[in-house]
C-alpha cells in the first residue's frame, strides 16, 4: 500500500473513531498532496509524499519556535501534537553511525576530495537516505568530512 493510500485509509479510520485532532492533520496532509498533484499535473509517489511530510514537519517546528518566543505555549502545543501525527508517516530516522557510513560510502563512490565535490556527495546521500535524515545535518557532516 502506498503512503498516500495509507493516509487516505487513516482518514477513514479517524472519521469512524471520531478522532477530530488526528482527522484534522490527516486532511491537511491529503490537501497538501492534492495541491501539489494539481499544480504539477502528476501523481505523487511515496518519495514525493515523504518530501511533503518533511516540509510540513519543518513548518511546524518553525512555528513552535516562533510561538514559544512569543509566549504562546498553547499554540506551540497544538503544533507539537500535529508533528506527532505527521511523524507516524515518516520513516525511522537514520542513526548517527548509519548516516556516517552513508556519507563515507558516498565520498568513496564519487572520489570526493575537497569541498568542491560536496554537491556530488550530497546528491548520493540524499538518494540513499530518502527522507530519513535532515539535509542540514547531512550537509554539515559532509562539509566537516571534506574540509
Amino acid at each position: 500500500m502506498s503512503l498516500k493510500a495509507q493516509v487516505q485509509e487513516d482518514m477513514k479510520t479517524a472519521m469512524k473513531a471520531g478522532d477530530k485532532d488526528r482527522l484534522k492533520v490527516v486532511r491537511l496532509i491529503l490537501a497538501a498532496v492534492k495541491q501539489i498533484e494539481i499544480d504539477e499535473r502528476t501523481t505523487l509517489d511515496d518519495v514525493a509524499v515523504l518530501a511533503v511530510l518533511n516540509k510540513m514537519v519543518k513548518q511546524r517546528r518553525d512555528s513552535i519556535q516562533q510561538f514559544t518566543d512569543g509566549g504562546r505555549e498553547d499554540l506551540a502545543n497544538i503544533e507539537l501534537a500535529e508533528i506527532e501525527v505527521l511523524d507516524t508517516y515518516l520513516p525511522e530516522p537514520l542513526a548517527d553511525e548509519d548516516l556516517d557510513k552513508l556519507i563515507e560510502q558516498a565520498i568513496s563512490d564519487t572520489n570526493a576530495e575537497s569541498i568542491r565535490d560536496m554537491g556530488k556527495v550530497m546528491g548520493q546521500v540524499k538518494a540513499n537516505a530518502a527522507g530519513r535524515a535532515d539535509r542540514a545535518v547531512v550537509g554539515a557532516r559532509v562539509k566537516a568530512r571534506l574540509a
